[in-house]
């Protein structure tokens, strides 16, 4: 069996004076052009990795975005045949000054039909198809919301004290870190959590890195979602509303009706909103893992809120 080369990268874009524009880069030790992207690290999630490496490689930070195609070719791993799996995310520039650092001796901006003619592959001209044909649908511009299922706790049977102060144990304080990179790669910076401690444990590390502030909500909880069912899902739609990066921690209970409030806004009319749908369906159906992220990228806010694609990132498996 060929062996897997896992990577990601992105498509950073633009407008300049009315038109959209791409970033590509070269590699001197190919003389090639493509997108910035790289291998994963060890344990590292497909989106960190293309924060990183387009960071590393363009020098600028990035915002992932609405997904774009996966590549895979055919390529040599010491000698032998391997097959190279890379994803990708069309992405907003945050900041970064652009210098570059990691195997790139320059960096172009490039109008979409320039940029076609001067990429060196042609597996790399899918992801530019579909990001031109998102921006022709209007759905380029994104903001994400995550819905983030608390990572592993200590056994309820092995706690005796008040539920609702059970920690993570040692493999979910593990995942809580695994987050941080994943949930900064999509830029999220409002923090909703339930009060309980396994769930403000889980996004903590990321509040930390990030300069951000945890907002309790109790109706997140186990225990005021059965007092109050409905102020879960008041809660996303309150998020929906502000139309900022956020990210919602809950519990098992809870979540399918997080889902479900993101189930209504979905986009049916198009390829990428029927995906979508299959997958917070599929979400319902079977739950989520403990320190799963449910990425929703939506456009608009309020009662004009759409959601135009939805991802699933898991947690690295630990014992």
């Amino acid at each position: 069996m060929a062996v897997t080369v896992l990577a990601a990268g992105s498509l950073p874009w633009r407008r300049r004076r009315g038109r959209l524009e791409v970033a590509l880069v070269h590699r001197p030790r190919y003389d090639d052009w493509s997108w910035a992207k790289g291998k994963l690290d060890p344990g590292e999630a497909f989106p960190a990795a293309a924060a990183r490496e387009t960071l590393e490689e363009t020098g600028l930070r990035v915002r992932l975005g609405h997904p774009l195609p996966t590549t895979t070719y055919t390529i040599a791993q010491r000698g032998t045949p391997a097959v190279k799996e890379v994803r990708y995310w069309a992405a907003e520039v945050t900041g970064g000054d652009g210098g570059l650092v990691h195997e790139v001796d320059e960096v172009v901006w490039l109008e979409v039909e320039v940029a076609a003619d001067r990429l060196s592959y042609a597996h790399d001209r899918a992801q530019l198809q579909e990001l031109v044909a998102v921006d022709r649908r209007g759905t380029l511009s994104t903001w994400p919301l995550a819905i983030v299922r608390h990572a592993k706790a200590r056994s309820r049977s092995k706690w005796q004290r008040e539920d609702a102060l059970r920690p993570l144990d040692d493999a979910g304080r593990a995942q809580a870190q695994d987050l941080v990179p994943v949930l900064g790669a999509y830029g999220i910076s409002r923090l909703v959590t339930s009060p309980s401690t396994r769930a403000n444990d889980t996004l903590a590390p990321y509040a930390t890195a990030s300069g951000g502030r945890l907002r309790s909500k109790p109706g997140l909880s186990e225990e005021g979602h059965t007092q109050h069912p409905g102020k879960a899902r008041h809660h996303v739609e309150q998020l929906l509303e502000r139309g900022v990066p956020a990210a919602v921690c809950s519990h098992g209970p809870v979540l399918p009706d997080l889902v479900a409030c993101l189930l209504q806004r979905v986009d049916p009319t198009f390829a990428p909103g029927l995906v979508a749908r299959s997958v917070a369906e599929d979400v319902l159906d079977h739950g989520m893992a403990k320190g799963e992220v449910l990425l929703a990228h939506v456009i608009g806010t309020g009662e004009d809120a759409r959601v135009i694609a939805v991802e699933r990132h898991h947690p690295r498996d630990r014992a």
